[in-house]
């Protein structure tokens, strides 16, 4: 397994933008704001002679017992205790502060390696700006800068080389698990969802909107499956988004909901289905994602707000035919393996590799069945198909005045294809290419007004010329 390296500190030395610095990424979200990372974030340390994990963690502040600052403390505990080295930044333009004493004194006991790094310190005297920390007791400070990367590949460097390279292989078959985001609005109950999967408290759950900010990423091993799971932030209305860190969040959500294999869109069933989840469930279709809807607080509701649930369902998200739906309980933990099933079924049809000779022949059959309506006098004439893309799987399907194929036909051919290939959880995409005009040629040679029957004519008068003045020559031979 690759070694983990936890960043830890107090809030707004710094943390998120070497996490930033060593995968080579924006994946964490960085502002000139105290408190802006609450969960643990992993990610991929590029930086270094060695690949390794990296773990950014929010404000540490040991001594809170309550709120959303002791939730913060605690995921930065559940870190440390799972760290291999624990870099301790602090900033080298503020200087020693009482918490640096009270967070270094708690790192001293959790008995791993730290490496302490004095941030900051770009345009000052290093040494100068290092001399005070050599109080807290925990080797030589060593001055970097993560916003420049000064001093940044010495200090990976230096917290990796009691690792073998033996312990830096990475699991390959990690690299391979599906990427499964989970989205909704906020509060309804996403992290939850997280945590009940995990079996752990491994994302802050709280009740107060907006808790999450980032889109944290999360390895998921269930029932001998490998998954990675993307917790995300969740998306209010347009207009209802005031603060620049939350716009920053929602655009990370779509990033994260690009970036995966698999959505679960959790929908809170106490407050029925909203506009703004029909919105969402849109931008997922356009993205082309595989999809599983997660009715979440189910356990809440009598039977006439679950008939009523089902019927809103039904009217508002139509559109998501393809996706299957799961009642669950993420407080309880209940219906959490069918909604796994269904997400592994969503992704492998999001993935499935589809042949060419088949294709052609559902093509052929749905022909069969019902033709192309005639556009503008001529029936397009559909010929062959074959696979040009997955997550979403796209075919593309050959033929002539195939610009005159009508929509409602490509819904035809979707389901056909859908239903023959078993296709579920993920859209389909069928797309039309031109076939190549036999003619071209000859319609270039064409005059003026002249048609393709006239043209002919044209040629063969001329032909039967050449003949007649050529046959007297052979005569007088």
């Amino acid at each position: 397994m690759l070694p983990t390296i936890v960043l830890v500190g107090r809030p707004n030395v710094g943390k998120s933008t070497l996490f930033n610095r060593l995968t080579k990424t924006r994946d964490a979200l960085v502002a000139d704001l105290p408190g802006l990372t609450r969960d643990r974030h992993y990610g991929r340390g590029v930086v270094g002679d060695f690949p390794y994990l990296v773990v950014d963690t929010g404000g540490f502040e040991p001594l809170a017992d309550s709120g959303i600052l002791a939730e913060m403390a605690r995921q930065t505990l559940l870190a440390i205790d799972e760290a291999d080295v624990i870099v301790f930044l602090v900033d080298g333009r503020q200087g020693l502060t009482p918490q640096d004493k009270v967070i270094a004194d708690r790192l001293r006991r959790s008995e791993r390696p730290v490496f302490l790094a004095v941030n900051k310190t770009e345009g000052v005297n290093r040494a100068i700006a290092a001399s005070e920390f050599h109080e807290l007791g925990l080797g030589d400070p060593l001055s970097i800068s993560s916003a420049h990367g000064e001093g940044v590949r010495d200090l990976v460097n230096l917290a990796l080389e009691s690792f073998t390279p033996e312990q830096q292989a990475a699991e390959e078959s990690l690299s391979r698990a599906p990427k499964v985001a989970i989205v909704g609005r906020p509060n309804v109950g996403k992290s939850t969802l997280v945590n009940a999967l995990l079996g752990e408290q491994r994302v802050i759950a709280f009740d107060q909107p907006g808790t999450t900010r980032d889109s944290i990423y999360i390895d998921l091993e269930r029932n001998g499956k490998h998954y990675i799971l993307i917790d995300t932030a969740g998306v209010r209305k347009r207009g209802k988004v005031f603060e620049a860190i939350e716009k920053f969040s929602v655009i990370k959500t779509m990033q994260a909901i690009e970036d995966a294999n698999v959505v679960i869109l959790v929908v809170d069933a106490l407050d029925g289905i909203t506009e703004q989840e029909a919105h969402i469930a849109a931008f997922i279709l356009e993205s082309g994602r595989a999809l599983v809807v997660a009715v979440n607080k189910w356990d809440g509701l009598g039977q006439d707000k679950r008939e009523w649930i089902k019927h809103e369902i039904d009217r508002k998200l139509q559109f998501l035919d393809f996706a299957k739906f799961h009642y669950i309980s993420a407080l309880k933990g209940s219906g959490l393996s069918p909604l796994l099933q269904s997400v592994d079924g969503a992704y492998k049809s999001a993935m499935a590799k589809l042949s060419t000779p088949r294709l052609t022949r559902v093509l052929e059959e749905a022909i069969q069945q019902h033709q192309p309506p005639i556009s503008k006098g001529i029936r397009p004439k559909l010929r062959y198909a074959h696979q040009g893309g997955s997550n979403p799987p796209i075919i593309v399907v050959h033929g002539n005045h195939v610009d005159g194929v009508k929509q409602s036909y490509v819904r035809f051919l979707e389901g056909a294809f859908r239903k023959a290939f078993e296709l579920s959880g993920t859209p389909l995409r069928v797309q039309f290419k031109q076939g190549a005009n036999p003619f071209a040629e000859a319609e270039d040679k064409r005059k003026p007004g002249e048609g393709i029957v006239s043209m002919r004519r044209r040629k063969t008068a001329q032909r039967a010329e050449l003949k007649a003045r050529k046959e007297p020559q052979r005569n007088k031979r």
